[in-house]
């Protein structure tokens, strides 16, 4: 199959296969007399796998040890196990930050009410204070104008 096909059959956009390639995630392809790229069935599986990999928040680099791990079915798992558990920490520290920015954006959403006008709005008299160095509602935690959780 030519790359547009793979692409169509992938959801994948034919730059990022065409990157995946020059990466090394996927193998360069044979070429028809047209020097058109040529796909197999088999590299439509390793281009869902990455994706999927992808998908997970996995890296480049993460997605090439996996690969290796699949061409050499005799290594024990165990850097996989530790690939999925940084995975997790990862994810875990993402969710704590997310929840960190909704109690701010929370805080500051109470600043307001929404029968006022911009000129006594107490998110935008929160977030000019915030720009001008000054605390703010969402920031009063002792962290700071502009600080981050």
């Amino acid at each position: 199959m030519r790359i547009g096909e793979l692409a169509r059959r992938s959801g994948c956009e034919v730059e990022t296969i065409r990157y995946y390639e020059r990466e090394g995630l996927l193998p360069q392809p044979a070429r028809s007399e047209g020097n058109y790229r040529q796909y197999s069935e088999r590299d439509a599986e390793r281009l869902l796998f990455i994706r999927h990999c992808r998908s997970l928040g996995m890296s480049l680099d993460d997605v090439r040890l996996l690969q290796r791990f699949q061409s050499q079915p005799d290594l024990a798992c165990d850097e996989v196990n530790a690939l999925l558990d940084r995975q997790l920490l990862q994810v875990r520290e993402q969710i704590a930050s997310l929840q960190q920015l909704q109690r701010q954006l929370q805080e500051l959403r109470s600043t307001c009410d929404a029968h006022l006008s911009a000129r006594d709005c107490g998110i935008l008299r929160n977030l000019q204070s915030a720009a001008g160095g000054s605390d703010c509602a969402c920031h009063a935690e002792g962290q700071g104008a502009g600080g981050q959780a």
